[in-house]
């Protein structure tokens, strides 16, 4: 029972982990388009995707909060049984858990690209200024 369980909460993960990937896959495209150059545009993408799935799954799948079913916590005591009610409450839990790991891995992508797009920009208009001022006005 504890091996469906895991395979489920797995599955789940990764089920609510390409729904993200799916959902942000054109504002990453764009943000990083924007911000480094388009031979290194698909690398950071295929990079991006790969952490929101490494990080979904992670957060989704407790392999410590899953332990509670095979191990019991003290000596002489029996391991919590799997009934309906806690794989309920395991398959809420893994949806919630890898919705909230992938939502903090994209508050701090977005808060990084910001920070990147201010300075890209700042360094446009620097050299635009200094391109302007650098030519002749009129006389």
């Amino acid at each position: 029972m504890f091996l469906t369980l895991l395979l489920v909460t797995f599955t789940i993960s990764l089920a609510c982990s390409f729904f993200v990937v799916q959902l942000f896959k054109e504002p990453i495209h764009a943000i990083l388009g924007r911000i480094v150059a388009e031979e290194l545009c698909s690398a950071w993408r295929r990079y991006v995707t790969f952490a929101i799935y490494v990080v979904g799954v992670s957060g989704g799948v407790r392999i410590w909060e899953l332990e509670k079913y095979i191990t019991a916590r003290t000596r002489g005591e029996q391991p919590i049984v799997l009934n309906a009610d806690r794989w309920t409450l395991e398959v809420y839990r893994t949806v919630i858990e890898t919705l909230q790991s992938t939502a903090w891995l994209l508050l701090v992508f977005f808060a990084v690209a910001l920070l990147a797009f201010v300075v890209v920009r700042g360094l446009e208009l620097r050299s635009g200024r200094t391109a302007g001022s650098s030519s002749p006005g009129p006389t």
